[in-house]
């Protein structure tokens, strides 16, 4: 990637598949990113670019690249083999670090305990994935396939797709009347059979038909 190519991505801001950080101190500081990434659709990090969008560059990245390749390789299971790009600028160096989307989700976080978190792209944002995206992602990498029944809960919740075209785990647990946990498993089935899709917005997650549906 050219000095241009760089200020051209830059100025696109940060997004779902661009983060900018300033420098990096630790691979906690880091891997959130990394695995965030991983987990959704890939993305870029770049190491040397303020928040604001301003190019400050790196007086040697090597303490970086190393802290870059612990964290996807040391904290993230399964581990994520990223690509590392150094763009020159004047004195300094920025690195362009390549997240790709993972094989084998999802990618969790080594945090110190027992616990092992999941994150996700939120829009600009990495972000810990709720309980049904960690389920969608998983149905993903199954061998298993899936399977559901097209039953009364599931008719009910197509004649509410067809007039309000979105809904939520909880408007469907009270529309069909079953608990949160019960109406989750079944908006998670129908994602991972391609009848609906997930999205988010404003922080806040709802199911609507699958665009391949309409």
């Amino acid at each position: 990637m050219s000095l241009d190519d760089l200020q051209r991505l830059v100025k696109t801001g940060e997004g779902t598949y661009l983060e900018f950080k300033r420098t990096i101190s630790s691979p906690k500081k880091i891997v959130k990113e990394i695995a965030a990434f991983a987990n959704t659709n890939g993305g870029t990090l770049l190491v040397g670019v303020d928040d604001n969008q301003t190019l400050i560059g790196l007086l040697g990245y090597h303490e970086e690249e190393f802290l870059l390749h612990k964290a996807a390789q040391d904290l993230c299971r399964p581990r994520i083999s990223i690509n590392i790009e150094i763009v020159h600028y004047g004195d300094r160096d920025i690195l362009v670090v390549y997240v790709p989307e993972a094989e084998e989700k999802p990618v969790y976080v080594r945090n110190g305990s027992k616990k092992r978190d999941v994150y996700v792209r939120n829009d600009d944002k990495s972000v810990i994935a709720t309980d049904e995206a960690v389920s969608i992602m998983q149905n993903e990498t199954s061998e298993a396939g899936v399977t559901f029944e097209y039953g009364p809960n599931e008719q009910k919740l197509f004649h509410y797709l067809n007039e309000y075209e979105k809904i939520t785990v909880k408007d469907y647990s009270n529309l069909i009347d079953v608990t949160s946990y019960q109406a989750s498993q079944i908006l998670v089935n129908l994602v991972s059979a391609g009848i609906l899709e997930m999205n988010n917005q404003n922080s806040k997650e709802y199911y609507s038909f699958s665009v391949d549906c309409t």
